[in-house]
């Protein structure tokens, strides 16, 4: 996808209010003020020191029905929505492109229309994020991104949790992206630069993440201190990271370009040359990983490789995500009245020894 469409996606992105729809969706990581990602992430960790799950008791999620929609294949995402929602004592939907259609069945715009009456929110996994926005448009439940060629933005607040729980704190850290300058990295930057986490992509000439997005993630980073980079030499951007961080060098989509960004990209590889330069570095992938191409067997399965924590984190940012989204929504509550984010967070206090 050329630089000119991720501007035009970009573009698109903003959906015009409307006074009959109190939805809220999630379509990129921006959609949350630094405030809220925090907050998201301060309930991801209390769900996560809880309860495995709402025993003998009613969930803050209960009675409540996900839709879960993939256009793309899905692994972590499928499984992480589906057990998280049930952990939380609610229920889901999930349905593959052949079922639904998408796009072609019927309309984005009357599969959100139809889907908003029968569940409280949709999460949909597709290939255009132009389909995403027309969906999110027509839709009077929360939408929420989970994954198009622009953004990732819950595999961002899983990465931006795994950090936190090692690192301590986020502002003034350095997250070094090495490769493709992808829907993960657009999230990254975009999440990053919001919290105070400064960002350097190091990416071969004409790989780089969308310019759009780059200077998005600039502004922000004017705001919260962070510093935003994009280079093209991997040994000196790895130099001094708190986490290096890397993912498959052909994207969904871009299979087809295998063998040439395999040359291009070869310099790019995580390996342990190349993490002299950052010797504690947490190592980062959102998975999955062709091993001996981004990332060597031994980095990734190494001692500071934070991999499988960053999946497992998809589950608790994702659960913290939606009762932040369904709580949003409730607008005509009285403050007094118990929101669904607080309520699971004092459930989980209660089920604490």
């Amino acid at each position: 996808m050329s630089m000119q469409d991720l501007s035009t996606l970009r573009a698109m992105h903003v959906i015009p209010g409307s006074p009959t729809r109190a939805a809220r969706h999630l379509l990129s990581i921006s959609d949350l003020d630094p405030g809220e990602i925090t907050e998201v992430l301060d309930a991801a960790l209390t769900l996560k020191a809880g309860s495995p799950a709402w025993i003998g008791r009613a969930g803050p999620l209960a009675r409540k029905h996900v839709a879960l929609l993939f256009d793309k294949p899905s692994l972590r995402t499928r499984v992480s929505f589906e057990v998280g929602i049930a952990r939380l004592g609610g229920a889901t939907t999930t349905l593959s492109a052949v079922d639904v259609g998408l796009g072609s069945r019927e309309s984005y715009a009357d599969i959100a229309r139809t889907l908003s009456r029968y569940v409280d929110a949709i999460v949909i996994r597709m290939h255009s994020h132009a389909g995403l926005v027309e969906l999110a448009a027509a839709a009077e439940v929360p939408v929420v991104n989970a994954l198009t060629e622009l953004e990732h933005p819950c595999q961002a607040l899983a990465d931006l949790l795994t950090l936190r729980e090692h690192l301590g704190v986020l502002r003034g850290r350095q997250l070094v992206f090495l490769g493709d300058g992808n829907n993960v990295c657009h999230s990254l930057l975009l999440g990053g630069a919001a919290v105070g986490l400064h960002v350097r992509v190091a990416t071969p000439a004409g790989y780089e993440p969308a310019p759009d997005i780059v200077a998005e993630a600039a502004l922000l980073g004017r705001r919260s201190g962070a510093t935003i980079e994009v280079v093209h030499d991997p040994a000196a951007a790895v130099a001094g990271a708190d986490a290096v961080y890397t993912d498959v060098w052909a994207s969904m989509g871009s299979e087809h370009e295998v063998a040439e960004r395999r040359r291009a990209f070869a310099a790019f590889q995580v390996n342990a040359e190349l993490l002299h330069g950052a010797p504690d570095a947490l190592v980062m992938h959102c998975l999955p990983a062709h091993r001996g191409e981004e990332i060597s067997a031994g980095v990734i399965d190494g001692p500071t490789s934070v991999v499988f924590d960053q999946a497992e984190n998809r589950m608790h940012a994702q659960q913290a995500l939606l009762l932040h989204l369904l709580r949003s929504r409730r607008v005509s509550l009285a403050p007094a009245e118990p929101t669904p984010l607080r309520s699971a967070l004092a459930g989980v206090a209660a089920l604490r020894p």
